[in-house]
């Protein structure tokens, strides 16, 4: 994949997100909010990547997780995060709990998802501050 079908995917999820929350399928949108940041971050990752460059094995592993954490330091941004504006630190505290596991999981609560959703892809939210180094 291109760093710009990452881009591409993040947009994406991002909109159906809020559609399945308007919708009340809540779980959906968690998962699918999550999913966001984590194209989001390889989009990050691979504009660090330099062209020609035979990345180092344990680097190309790491890429393909879905640990948000440890896709936020393989893109080199966890620096970046710490001198960001308290808002961007909050809302990451927020989001970095998805975990790919959350597609078994169902019943979350509509508040706790709108709030998860508002801290990855709303105004404030993690997606508009990762947009800047993708």
């Amino acid at each position: 994949m291109f760093r710009r079908d990452f881009q591409n995917l993040t947009t994406l999820r991002a909109r159906e997100t809020w559609r399945l929350a308007e919708v009340g399928l809540y779980d959906g949108a968690y998962y699918l909010g999550g999913l966001a940041i984590e194209c989001a971050l390889k989009s990050a990752i691979a504009r660090a990547t330099q062209r020609y460059e035979f990345p180092d094995r344990k680097r190309t592993d790491n890429a393909y997780k879905h640990n948000l954490e440890e896709l936020l330091i393989l893109s080199g941004l966890k620096t970046e995060l710490t001198l960001a504006e308290p808002y961007v630190k909050d809302a990451w505290a927020r989001a970095k709990s998805w975990t790919v596991e959350t597609r078994y999981l169902s019943g979350r609560e509509a508040a706790e998802v709108l709030e998860f959703l508002d801290a990855v892809a709303g105004r404030r939210g993690v997606l508009r501050w990762l947009k800047q180094y993708w």
